[in-house]
C-alpha cells in the first residue's frame, strides 16, 4: 500500500507529466493481453509528436522485453533514476525482463516484492513527459492490479482496456475482471475481442477458430453496458512478428487485423482525447 503522505506525493509528484495512462487487463492468460498491449504502443508512437510509455507489471511472465525486439537489454540508473529502454525516440518500455540475467530465469516473488517493484517502476523511472502510459498487467485480479490501480490513484487512470477471446471459458473470467474494475472505481475504456474468426489467406473463407458458444464478446458487452472497441481476425503473422520482436502493424499493413487494430487504438486516442489531462496543483 502507498504507506504515507509523502510516499503518494512522491508518486504524484514523478506522475505529473503523464497525460494518460491505460491499462491492459484480462481476466484470462494467454488472451493477447501483451501483444496488444505492444501494439498500442506503436500505434500511438506511430504519431512522432507523442511521447509513450509501456510498463509491463507481469513480474513472473514479462513478454514485452522480446515482443518490442529489446531482449537483453539492461537498465541504466542515473541521477534522475532508472531510464527506460527505448524502441523508437518516443517510445520507452520498462520491465522487469530487463532486470534478469538471462529470458530463462524465474521470478519466484511473494505479494510484497512485487508490489515494491511495481512502486519503483512509477517512482524511480525517469519518464519524463509523457502523453501515453500504457501498463501490460498479469492475468487475473490479485495484488499487481490492486497496487498498480492504488499507487496510480496518485496520478490519473484514462481507464482500462479488457481483453478476451470469443470462447466461453475467456469470458468467464473477463466479466471477472469488469466486476474488479467496478469494485475499485477504474473507468472501462472498452473490450477487445482477440482471435476473432481466422480468414483463410488463400480462399478468403472465415473459420471460427474458437467459436463464441456464448455469443463471443459483442454479446457479454451488450449485457454488461460496456463498450466494444473493436475485434481482431487471428493472422498467423501476429504471433511470427511478436516472436521477432517487430510491430505487426508496419509488417502486415494489409492484414484485416491491422485495419481492426488500427480503428481500436482510434477509438482509444478518441477516448483520451474526451478527457483532457489536468495537472494537479500540488499543496
Amino acid at each position: 500500500a502507498v504507506s504515507s503522505a509523502a510516499e503518494a506525493a512522491e508518486l504524484r509528484e514523478r506522475l505529473r507529466a503523464v497525460k494518460h495512462t491505460i491499462l491492459v487487463l484480462s481476466g484470462k492468460g494467454g488472451v493477447g493481453k501483451s501483444t496488444f498491449s505492444a501494439l498500442l504502443a506503436h500505434g500511438l508512437a506511430a504519431d512522432e509528436a507523442k511521447q509513450v510509455a509501456l510498463l509491463d507489471i507481469d513480474i513472473c511472465g514479462p513478454s514485452i522485453p522480446k515482443m518490442m525486439g529489446l531482449e537483453g537489454e539492461q537498465v541504466h540508473q542515473s541521477g534522475s533514476g532508472w531510464s527506460p529502454v527505448y524502441v523508437e525516440e518516443n517510445l520507452g518500455v520498462m520491465s522487469v525482463g530487463f532486470l534478469l540475467g538471462s529470458p530463462d530465469d524465474a521470478v519466484i516473488w511473494r505479494g510484497p516484492k512485487k508490489n515494491g517493484l511495481i512502486k519503483q517502476f512509477l517512482r524511480d523511472v525517469d519518464w519524463g513527459e509523457i502523453d501515453y502510459l500504457i501498463v501490460d498487467t498479469p492475468p487475473g485480479t490479485s495484488d499487481e492490479h490492486l497496487s498498480i490501480v492504488q499507487y496510480l490513484s496518485a496520478a490519473h487512470i484514462d481507464g482500462a482496456v479488457i481483453i478476451t477471446t470469443p470462447q466461453e471459458v475467456s469470458l468467464q473470467d473477463v466479466r471477472k475482471e469488469i466486476n474488479f474494475c467496478h469494485k475499485v472505481k477504474l473507468p472501462i475504456i472498452g473490450v477487445v475481442e482477440n482471435m476473432s474468426g481466422f480468414i483463410c489467406p488463400k480462399c478468403k473463407n472465415e473459420s471460427q477458430i474458437f467459436p463464441p458458444t456464448t455469443g463471443g464478446a459483442e454479446k457479454m458487452c451488450q449485457n454488461l453496458n460496456v463498450s466494444l472497441l473493436g475485434k481482431v481476425p487471428l493472422d498467423p503473422q501476429i504471433g511470427r512478428s511478436c516472436d521477432r520482436g517487430q510491430s505487426f502493424l508496419s509488417e502486415a499493413p494489409e492484414s484485416p487485423a491491422t485495419s481492426s487494430y488500427r480503428n481500436i487504438i482510434q477509438r482509444i486516442q478518441e477516448y483520451c482525447d474526451q478527457h483532457p489531462f489536468q495537472e494537479e496543483k500540488i499543496i
